[in-house]
């Protein structure tokens, strides 16, 4: 894949009003959200038939084409009886997310929440006949978290004229116009309608869809909820913030806002042997190495049929969760940092202050940062500021510190430098 840095500008060049509009701000301050993709693929979990199917869990159908058919006979076999919202959103509130974006319909164009649209729903296609949408819409609102909606606009390889499915219908019959007028758009209608208010609509591989049609599904959200966010995977240069390719992180600061969707393994939907997960120390630095250059971290979890977030992505969060505990100050509403391009530490800037993140601590514990300007008047630890003050000199363009010997921190040793008005 390409570097990100030049799709995210290509992709979404952000009108400068949009860089200070404050329906972002909630967005802007919350730096960590957690994805969902929950699916009827989490029932085949990756094996169709007995045999693994390569790739990522959500595209089984796309993968190994299966018939709209004999994939539609997953739907009575779901029953997730082991679902609870509440424990789901309580997870991601100790985890220090402040938003759960969840796949409400996904390419295999079953959707995950009651509409009157199609039968092919969780509420009258599965025995389990309940709305987990509005379940956790619930909780969000007594846990205090955003709920947002995955929604895939253009492929859908279960309707006749989606985009994608093209070994069970012919493409050159498809009318993808009436697709978006008569089923996307109630859908997205009922979405946010029915659920209360909704942080964002975030949209997939927008693939051919025309500037026109983009646009209209655009200012749809935008008259049904107007604080609604819509991200940049809504196509052609539209949105209110860039979306990276999966799993990329920029090399250096973006001038637009933007994310970075990304899994904890390697897949996004349910794939029982899927083991690769990723370490908490690695977490925790993409997570500081995103927010560092303006971007959030969207952070996928992948629950299985029986609507149980697997153990070991639970563990990895967690930790992450407690480490953001004592070190949240250096993420939640930073802007970007003032020093970039540094192996050793990323930076981050509130008001007066810049949070030095250091990965590799010196063996002697001194930390010599270059390039920032404006006066330290202090340094101390975040993590013990009841350790006193750090000695610091400023000279030549360069703000040395001196401090322990040994790292506070083994993952991120957060300093806190205090600068003059």
């Amino acid at each position: 894949m390409a570097d990100p840095v030049p799709a995210i500008r290509d992709g979404m060049q952000q009108r400068a009003e949009a860089r200070r509009d404050p329906r972002l701000d909630w967005w802007r301050a919350a730096r960590f959200g957690m994805f969902i993709h929950w699916g009827l693929y989490a029932i085949p979990a990756g094996r169709w038939k007995g045999e693994p199917v390569p790739g990522i869990g959500e595209w089984i159908m796309y993968r190994a084409r299966i018939p709209v058919r004999e994939y539609e006979a997953l739907a009575p076999r779901l029953n997730p009886v082991r679902f609870d919202a509440a424990e789901w959103v309580s997870l991601a509130k100790r985890s220090g997310q402040k938003y759960i974006t969840i796949t409400a319909k996904h390419h295999d164009g079953f959707c995950m929440f009651g509409t009157a649209l199609t039968d092919y729903n969780i509420v009258d296609a599965t025995p389990f006949g309940r709305d987990p949408m509005k379940e956790l819409a619930e909780e969000c609102q007594k846990q205090g978290l955003r709920l947002c909606f995955y929604y895939s606009q253009t492929q859908d390889w279960h309707h006749p004229d989606g985009d994608g499915n093209d070994w069970d219908y012919d493409p050159a019959q498809k009318d993808f116009g009436t697709y978006l007028r008569d089923y996307v758009h109630p859908q997205v209608r009922e979405l946010l309608t029915n659920y209360g208010p909704i942080g964002l609509i975030w949209f997939d591989t927008p693939k051919a869809m025309t500037l026109e049609q983009s646009r209209a599904l655009l200012d749809l959200v935008h008259t049904l909820q107007p604080d609604c966010l819509v991200n940049g995977r809504l196509g052609n240069s539209l949105g209110d913030y860039a979306e990276t390719g999966d799993n990329r992180i920029p090399d250096a600061a973006v001038g637009a806002d933007w994310e970075t969707p990304a899994t904890i393994n390697d897949t996004w939907g349910f794939k029982s042997d899927d083991e690769n997960w990723k370490s908490v120390p690695d977490l925790v630095r993409k997570l500081v190495d995103i927010a560092s250059k303006g971007g959030n971290y969207l952070l996928n979890v992948g629950p299985t049929a029986e609507g149980v977030i697997p153990q070991p992505s639970v563990e990895r969060l967690l930790a992450v969760g407690h480490w953001l505990e004592t070190n949240g100050e250096s993420v939640y509403g930073t802007s970007v940092g003032p020093v970039q391009g540094l192996d050793w530490c990323r930076t981050m800037a509130k008001p007066g202050k810049v949070y030095l993140h250091v990965f590799d601590w010196p063996a002697d514990g001194v930390l010599r940062l270059p390039g920032l300007t404006g006066r330290v008047t202090g340094a101390t630890l975040l993590a013990d500021p009841g350790a006193g003050a750090l000695e610091v000199t400023q000279s030549g363009g360069e703000v040395t510190v001196r401090g322990p010997a040994a790292a506070p921190d083994p993952v991120d040793s957060v300093v806190v430098l205090d600068l003059a008005d």
